[in-house]
């Protein structure tokens, strides 16, 4: 156990001179960072503790997470858009122009993106991006290879995380995510040319990496119909106060995947905030969304969300582990019910 907290410490430590040390000219390093993260709790992590991430994976991830940021930014008080913000203080990221190419072209998420003839040029552009840059650049810290998350291997298609690396990642994805959330944030808003645009940091953080308001309307409609018009929680009546609510909480998991939308009053919706649902909420979650309209979610949801059932059981298991490693609370009904 000793060795474990150990290793453990010893992570945080990296991650803190990752963020101190490295040299962050662009955003691609966060990202790249951010997508390890979130890659580790959408897997299976093998018992050696050595998670292997092909190319391809990280490549999607990174796409998807730049995705929103091929928006124009709008300013939600006075709706005033700002044009698309740049990442980096030279010319546009090609990432995002690239992106911009397939919004334009009608694809409004991966999915659909993956189904244009000119994908496959801008999945090679993005890689080439990858491969030049942040696989190798990460880990640099200054000046020097310190390759504590994984080796550099070249002639390879993937990346073999280090044993117990994924492990630190599950434990602390939180954390990763805020830390690499918050450097990006931080190196968009010191670009000269963005700030006539940005106005406050919270916006900026709604904007780059929120849920779109107009997609989480069609995921309205379609779980008001498989709820037969009841709330998921209280199982009462909706009567026009429905929001949509991320089961697997978005604070925890900060990716919206259509099998993990449930539809549930105003009240219930803000008494559950951030907090992990009760198990008895999890089993009728289950049977709903992963069992009894899985295919319905998929075909109904896919040109709006990513739907894929094993990706979300991955990160409820990792969600619901981690509880119960910690010993953690679940909410169980409004006026703050736990258990």
């Amino acid at each position: 156990m000793e060795a474990l907290y150990k290793h453990q410490i010893e992570f945080i430590s990296y991650m803190q001179r990752l963020l101190q040390e490295g040299d962050f000219s662009s955003t691609y390093k966060f990202a790249f960072l951010h997508s390890l993260a979130d890659i580790c709790i959408e897997k299976d992590v093998p018992s050696s503790g050595q998670l292997l991430i092909s190319f391809d994976e990280i490549v999607d991830k990174m796409i998807t997470l730049y995705w929103q940021h091929a928006t124009p930014f709008i300013v939600e008080n006075d709706r005033l858009e700002g044009g698309v913000l740049l990442q980096n203080s030279g010319n546009q990221a090609k990432i995002i122009t690239d992106i911009v190419e397939l919004q334009n072209s009608g694809a409004r998420n991966l999915s659909q993106a993956k189904k244009l003839p000119f994908w496959s040029q801008i999945h090679k552009n993005t890689m080439d991006t990858f491969k030049k840059g942040p696989l190798w650049r990460l880990q640099k810290l200054l000046g020097d290879d310190v390759c504590y998350l994984f080796p550099h291997i070249k002639n390879r298609n993937y990346i073999e995380l280090n044993s117990g690396i994924a492990d630190c990642f599950r434990l602390f994805h939180d954390l990763i995510v805020q830390f690499a959330r918050q450097g990006w944030i931080e190196k968009i808003s010191k670009i000269p040319k963005n700030q006539t645009t940005i106005g406050h940091a919270g916006e900026l953080t709604d904007f780059l990496f929120g849920t779109s308001r107009s997609s989480l309307k069609s995921a309205s409609q379609l779980f008001k119909e498989i709820q037969a018009g009841n709330c998921f929680y209280c199982k009462k009546q909706l009567k026009g106060n429905a929001e949509v609510d991320h089961f697997i909480p978005f604070a925890k998991y900060n990716n919206d995947l259509g099998h993990n939308f449930v539809l549930a009053h105003k009240t219930c919706n803000n008494n559950k905030r951030d907090y992990l649902a009760a198990p008895k909420h999890r089993e009728n979650w289950q049977e709903q969304n992963l069992v009894l309209n899985e295919k319905l979610i998929t075909n109904e949801l896919t040109n709006h969300f990513t739907c894929d059932v094993e990706r979300t059981i991955h990160v409820a298991n990792w969600a619901y582990g981690i509880a119960q490693t910690n010993g953690g609370k679940y909410w169980l009904a409004t006026k703050d019910v736990f258990v």
